[in-house]
């Protein structure tokens, strides 16, 4: 019978004919996985992992971005009336100011509207957005080796003046103000152009220290500043401090969420797409670590396009 089927598809495409079918599929709409537990009740699994940026992933299975995808699974979120709870799995360093935001927002939104507990587990790295993030959810739990804080704001840019000059390359701008070209790769920055962009950098922090309080209500402003200066944390560290609220693995962190929804068994399920395995709880999981954490975002940008970015971003 195979025999059969190779040689008759053989002889058609030496008769001429043409096959047109893609390589790589488009990715289809989300899918409901099951990945742990039993029950009616649900609790849904939400991965928070790489460099939270509105930037989609392009290559051969393009994606949408991180804002998009999250977006889209707390929609259909909101229409399962079985979904009791929600458990983030955040694995990142963070990312830019307002993707970062954008998706705390979300989170708030879905919690105000459905009033279901959301639980944040950090993995690896829960840092600068990444605990942006964690703030949204009712309890954040930490693993054993986690780390996390890095609470604050750094602005990435490129000063390519020295290169270009080297190379003989000058580059000029004709502008309609002297600070219309502000932050460009190719000059130096002035002390009042610097003093302009701390200005925005002191805004986003102190928005940053605004929504630490709000999740931290078991500390003082006066204290949250001192935990944020920029430093990095251990999850025991964190606990210590009042960042975290408890030491415990992925498992841990679902079993809470079902305790505070009030269900004794519930299914742990995911959103996927055709074509992506998942088989527990871990599957798909990212470890972002080093330059490696950077391969969802494309800095080549910083330096073609010359915008400075502001980023909730550890980066060492």
């Amino acid at each position: 019978m195979r025999h059969s089927v190779a040689m008759g598809l053989l002889g058609l495409v030496l008769s001429g004919c043409t096959f047109n079918f893609p390589l790589f599929p488009a990715p289809g709409p989300l899918q409901e996985t099951q990945v742990d537990g039993t029950g009616k009740a649900k609790v849904l699994l939400v991965e928070i992992s790489g460099m939270i940026s509105s930037q989609e992933k392009e290559g051969f299975r393009p994606a949408p971005s991180m804002i998009a995808s999250v977006k889209e699974q707390l929609t259909r979120a909101a229409k399962d009336d079985s979904i009791k709870a929600l458990v983030l799995r955040i694995n990142t360093p963070g990312g830019t100011v307002t993707a970062s935001d954008i998706i705390y927002h979300e989170l708030k939104t879905f919690k105000a509207n459905r009033k279901v507990p959301i639980i944040a587990s950090i993995m690896d790295l829960g840092t600068s957005g990444g605990y942006y993030i964690a703030a949204a959810a009712d309890t954040v739990v930490a693993h054993p080796s986690s780390v996390t804080g890095s609470i604050g704001v750094i602005m990435l840019t490129v000063n390519a003046k020295g290169l270009l000059e080297k190379i003989g390359v000058e580059a000029t701008a004709v502008t309609s103000g002297p600070r219309k070209d502000m932050g460009s790769p190719f000059r130096t920055m002035t002390l009042e152009e610097r003093a302009i962009f701390q200005g925005l950098i002191d805004s986003f922090y102190q928005r940053f220290l605004n929504i630490v309080q709000e999740g931290r209500s078991n500390l003082q402003m006066e204290q949250i500043k001192r935990l944020a200066d920029g430093r990095i944390y251990t999850g025991e560290q964190a606990k210590a401090a009042g960042l975290v609220d408890e030491i415990g693995y992925l498992e841990d962190a679902v079993e809470l969420a079902k305790k505070k929804a009030g269900v004794t068994e519930a299914k742990v399920v995911t959103y996927k797409r055709p074509g992506e395995y998942s088989n527990n709880v871990y599957s798909k999981l990212v470890a972002p670590n080093g330059l490696a954490s950077l391969a969802d975002f494309d800095l080549a940008t910083l330096v073609r396009g010359g915008t400075p970015q502001f980023m909730y971003l550890w980066m060492p």
